[in-house]
Parts: C-alpha cells; sequence; structure tokens
C-alpha cells in the first residue's frame, strides 16, 4: 500500500465533509455505508475524486443488522437530501452498499433501506473488499473494525480469498469507558473520539483492543500473511496498531483517517447510470 497516497486522498474526503467539489464528467457515484455508530455517505466523480461526504451519528444497526428500519430510512434520506442541497439540486441516483463479513443474509434490509431513500443499488460488496479499493494491497490482511464489529479479508494476488467477522467493535470499548468513568454511552462516544484522551483512555481499554487482535490472530498467519491494513472508525484510537503487531506479531499499517477509508471504497465501486 502507497500510505501517502492513502493519506493524500482520505485528506480530500475529509475536507469534502465540508468543502464540495466540483465533479469531473457527468456521473456520480455513491457509497451508502450502514454502521454501527455512524452513517456515512461519500459522493465520488467518475474518476473517484472525492466531491462530497455527510455523516450521521445513529443507533439503528446492532453488529452490522439494521435493528430500526424506519430509523435507518430516514437517517439515508436526510444525508442524500443534504449532499444532493449541496450539489445544487442535482439529483443523486445509483449507490453501492457494503455488509460487513457474515452479514450477508441482511443485504435484501440494508438494499431496501437504499432503495427506500430513492437510490438504485447498482453494487453490493463486504466491507473489507471496499476499503480495498482504497488500499490496492495485493497481498496482506484488511481489517476493518466499525462500531460493532471486526471484519477480516485476506488478500493474495489483490483478490480476497477468505472473510471472517466477529461481534465487537467500537461500542464495546464505549461500554468500557461507560463503566470505568461512571458516564452514560453518549459521553464515552464523545471521550472515544477525543484525540486529545486517547493516551489517557487506552490503558482503560487496552484489554478490549487486545481482545480484537487475539481474534485477528486466530485467523491472519505471519506464515501467510506479513501485514496488517487497519480501517473503521475504532481504528482511529491512537496507538491501536501497537498494539496489533504485539499481539499478532504482524506489521500493521494504519491511515491517518481510517475511519473514511471503508464508505470511500463503496463509494468506488458504485456503477454510475
Amino acid at each position: 500500500m502507497n500510505l501517502q497516497r492513502v493519506n493524500k486522498y482520505m485528506e480530500r474526503i475529509a475536507q469534502s465533509e465540508t468543502t464540495t467539489f466540483e465533479p469531473t464528467g457527468e456521473k456520480l457515484k455513491v457509497g451508502v455505508d450502514l454502521g454501527t455508530a455512524y452513517i456515512v455517505m461519500v459522493v465520488l466523480d467518475e474518476q473517484d475524486n472525492p466531491i462530497a461526504c455527510e455523516k450521521q451519528a445513529a443507533n439503528v444497526l446492532k453488529d452490522g443488522v439494521v435493528v430500526d428500519y424506519l430509523g435507518a430510512l430516514q437517517i439515508v434520506k436526510d444525508l442524500k437530501g443534504k449532499l444532493e442541497k449541496r450539489l445544487g439540486g442535482r439529483e443523486l441516483l445509483n449507490c453501492a452498499i457494503a455488509m460487513p463479513a457474515g452479514t450477508e443474509s441482511s443485504v435484501n434490509t440494508h438494499t431496501y433501506v437504499a432503495e427506500g431513500a430513492g437510490f438504485e443499488v447498482t453494487n453490493v460488496l463486504d466491507e473489507p473488499s471496499a476499503a480495498n479499493a482504497v488500499y490496492q494491497i495485493e497481498n496482506g490482511a484488511v481489517v476493518d473494525i466499525g462500531g460493532g464489529t471486526t471484519g477480516i479479508a485476506i488478500l493474495h494476488n489483490g483478490k480476497v480469498i477468505r472473510m471472517e467477522d466477529e461481534a465487537t467493535g467500537g461500542t464495546h470499548i464505549s461500554l468500557v469507558l461507560a463503566g470505568n468513568f461512571h458516564i452514560d454511552l453518549a459521553q464515552a462516544e464523545e471521550i472515544k473520539q477525543d484525540y486529545s484522551k486517547h493516551k489517557e483512555i487506552l490503558p482503560v481499554v487496552k484489554a478490549v483492543v487486545e481482545k480484537m487482535a487475539a481474534i485477528v490472530k486466530r485467523y491472519v498467519h505471519p506464515e501467510e500473511i506479513d501485514t496488517i491494513y487497519l480501517c473503521g472508525g475504532t481504528c482511529c484510537l491512537t496507538g491501536i496498531e501497537k498494539i496489533f503487531e504485539k499481539e499478532t506479531g504482524i506489521i500493521t499499517i494504519k491511515p491517518d483517517n481510517p475511519f473514511l477509508v471503508t464508505p470511500a471504497g463503496i463509494a468506488m465501486n458504485c456503477i454510475a447510470g
């Protein structure tokens, strides 16, 4: 992975949250990422240049499965409306969606949410493969740690040869923080997202991170894989890659902004009509 290229691209994606860029070409590609903690929508042009991005905190999914259909539908409608307004009223027609590995049975529900918001779903993929659209690695393991799940994709010659998924993620870190500091879950989420607090909270949540790393270690072996590539919102935790590297014995890399990698990769896989 060319880390410099990825960091530059993800910086542009992050900028598109507040700045709407002019697209090249007529067609737009949209990625809808229904996450446990956030729902994110990314718009790219035909050349995969970032155009606009919107996100909203959400509690409408559990471990990658939609548990509040109407709530998810309303959020996706709202994000779509905000982006279309930013684009001068231009309608967004097509989108791609992605599923955590192992939740293929929920494809229909995710599709219904996107279609109910007015999209035509033109592609469905797994989240680690979506992330690799950004990373473009040939051999290694992509580990996507979201709010509810830890997804693992083993790649060989640029192809996913094995996928695994476990129901543990950022929500578990928030629960530990809430219990340790005697605060509610919303306050724990705020602390977790405050980079200035990461040094303080890392010892508190280290055991949870080590559990995530132990899950990865069960599926990723040094004789098979020499590098782990992290993405997902939970990987924003400062120092998480060092814990993974120590626990797995495998070099672990993450970009400066791992949160928006998967949503951007989902958008890259949209087939624009």
